[in-house]
């Protein structure tokens, strides 16, 4: 596994981005090579890479980059409008199998599901699929979602798109202590800072408590994500850097090594 090299002292922190979407509909908004760039840049070292349709991120495996560890996951999309109906439909769960005999994907996802549209046969299918060849699934979800995702499979692992958006902490760590194979994912999540970048109390002590379990992402689903990739990463770092250093570095790669790395 190559995944980033020495740090110099005055480098940033590498940053492994556990939400990353190469969508190639209608078509890429950077060239391959202008989003490797990019990473390089911002010295992103790993990224778990997405697309819709899939064909963007066999365009990042195929370049085979130096210095990027890149984890597939399968996008179980052709298009936009399959986020309202993918959990129904037998020719999405179709698209994954025949996808997963490329042999590199790690899980499925990011997916789109709420409440009670998860308790589908399709989804039950695409979970026990999920287990049954050791990936991880990624879901946009809320809590009740991820309750009935767990409910279809106890051996699932979860990597919580968000983390819930607004959802308390309170919740969040129930949640976190309900299901050790459940990982949060930080983009778009509220209230881990004021408005001045200051790190509140609640999500420090979060992250305290439960230093193995989050992971950052820049959600790269619209252009705009691209345009200001730099800004989020540099506000990423601006809270780690209120962290003990050991929890930031966890955050940051260490917890992506632990999940995705060799033997995991």
């Amino acid at each position: 596994m190559a995944f980033g090299g020495p740090a110099r002292a005055n480098e940033p922190i590498e940053i492994f981005d556990a939400h990353l979407h190469y969508n190639w509909e209608p078509r890429p908004y950077f060239s391959v090579d202008e989003v490797l760039a990019l990473f390089k840049k911002h010295r992103v070292t790993g990224i778990l890479a997405t697309s819709r349709p899939n064909t963007g991120t066999h365009a990042l495996m195929d370049a085979k980059p130096q210095g990027l560890w890149i984890v597939p996951f399968i996008r179980p999309y052709r298009v936009r409008a399959d986020i309202q109906t993918w959990f129904g439909d037998p020719l999405i769960f179709d698209l994954v199998q025949d996808e997963f005999k490329r042999g590199y994907y790690r899980g499925i996802g990011e997916f789109h599901i709420s409440g009670k549209a998860a308790d589908t046969e399709w989804v039950k299918k695409t979970v026990d699929f999920a287990v049954a060849h050791d990936l991880y699934l990624h879901a946009h979800a809320d809590d009740a979602a991820v309750e009935i995702l767990m409910r279809h499979n106890p051996r699932a692992r979860i990597i919580w798109a968000h983390t819930g958006f607004s959802l308390s902490t309170d919740r969040v760590a129930e949640m976190f202590s309900k299901y050790p194979k459940l990982w949060g994912e930080l983009s778009y999540r509220s209230g881990i800072t004021n408005g001045s970048g200051k790190l509140t109390a609640e999500w420090r002590a979060l992250f305290e408590r439960f230093p193995d379990r989050f992971l950052l992402g820049s959600d790269t689903w619209i252009n705009e994500r691209w345009e200001s990739y730099g800004e989020i990463m540099a506000a990423y770092r601006g809270w780690l850097a209120q962290l003990p250093p050991k929890i930031a570095a966890q955050i940051a790669n260490g917890n992506a090594k632990a999940l995705f790395g060799p033997g995991h």
